[in-house]
This record gives C-alpha cells, structure tokens and sequence, in this order.
C-alpha cells in the first residue's frame, strides 16, 4: 500500500520545449523525482501536474508563444499549478520586466532587469549560502537578469549581492541563475516537493 501511495505522489512535471537547454532540467526533474515531459504544444499542458519555463532569450519565447494561442494556454496554467522559471523563465513569470520593458504573464509578483549581469561573456559560476538545508548552492549565470524588487508575498531563498536569486510565491518559484546546469538537484528537489503537495 505504501509503495502505492508513492507512486500517486509521483509528479508528472512538463519543460517548455521550445529554447534553452530543456533535456538538462527534464533530467534534473527525474533525478529528483518525477516524470518529467517535454511540452511544445499548448494542448500538452493539460496533462502535466507543474512546469518548468527554462532559460534562453525571452523575447524570442514570447514570439513562439504568441503563435496558435500558447501564450493564453500558458496564462491559464501559470496562474493556477506550480510554475518554475529559471533566467529568461524568471523574466516572463514577472509582473514588472525593465530594460528595456517587455510583455510577460504577470504572475510572480516581482520586478526583473534583464541581462542585468552583462553580456554572455560575464558569465559566471557562483557559490553562496541559501534557505535550502544541506549548505552553499553552486549557481551558474549565464547573461542573467537581476529581480529589483518583491512583493510581500514572495520568499527569498538566495541572494547575489543583496538581490534576490530565488525566490518563492505561493505554487510559483523563479530563479536568475541556471540549476539545471549544476549536479546539485536540491532546487529542481524543491520545486518537485511543491508540485507534489499541490497534489495531496
């Protein structure tokens, strides 16, 4: 009966498929736990439990999203089941994008620079204390945007330089850093935990 009762709390998690190295989140979410989908239709979210917005460039997201009504599907699902954006995710979870402004889905009640970090060249690997038990995180930025501001009903989980990294709000989480590039899995871990109590 136990074993049975696991695999129900089994979370069957999508990736946005359309950019940025989705097959390294898909196997940072198996090894952490759940069934992991790659979604490249709108009609494929209906069938996963939480999603996974990956890195790459934003505005080239919104352009694919914008096609055969995607972006209002994903409006819909981001607004109600676990969401994690990581980079240019991150960017369009926010409700408030600058520099230069963009259109995003208005979730994360958060305000985000892009490309705060620099150009591709100024990426770097870091390592810095978290909430997340089992001691420092190693976080790889790649041309990252920097969160400027949260609401009070956001969690910070890290900070860079006094600014949020990761960051929590009700079923949505967000980070500016890429985790699927690292063998630490404790923040795929905690997104697949929240996906599972969404379930119960």
């Amino acid at each position: 009966m136990l074993i049975s009762s696991e695999k129900q709390l089994n979370p069957k998690i999508g990736v946005l498929a359309i950019q940025g190295d989705f097959d390294a989140h898909a196997t940072a979410l198996r090894e952490a736990g759940a069934d992991a989908v790659l979604v490249r239709r709108s009609e494929e979210l209906a069938g996963v439990d939480g999603l996974v917005i990956p890195g790459g460039e934003s505005t080239t997201f919104l352009k694919f999203l914008e096609r055969d009504g995607f972006l209002g599907a994903l409006q819909a699902f981001v607004a109600e089941k676990p969401t994690f954006g990581t980079c240019a995710g991150c960017i369009l979870l926010a409700k408030e994008v600058l520099h230069p402004a963009q259109q995003s889905l208005g979730v994360l009640d958060a305000t985000v620079e892009r490309n705060a970090y620099g150009r591709q060249i100024d990426s770097a690997i870091y390592t810095a204390r978290t909430a997340l038990p089992g001691g420092p995180l190693e976080m790889v930025y790649i041309r990252a945007p920097r969160i400027t501001k949260t609401g009070k009903g956001v969690t910070v989980l890290a900070e860079r330089d006094g600014f949020p990294v990761l960051v929590e709000q009700g079923h949505l989480m967000a980070a500016t850093f890429h985790p699927e590039l690292s063998a630490d899995r404790r923040v795929h871990q905690r997104f697949v935990d929240l996906v599972r109590q969404s379930l119960r």
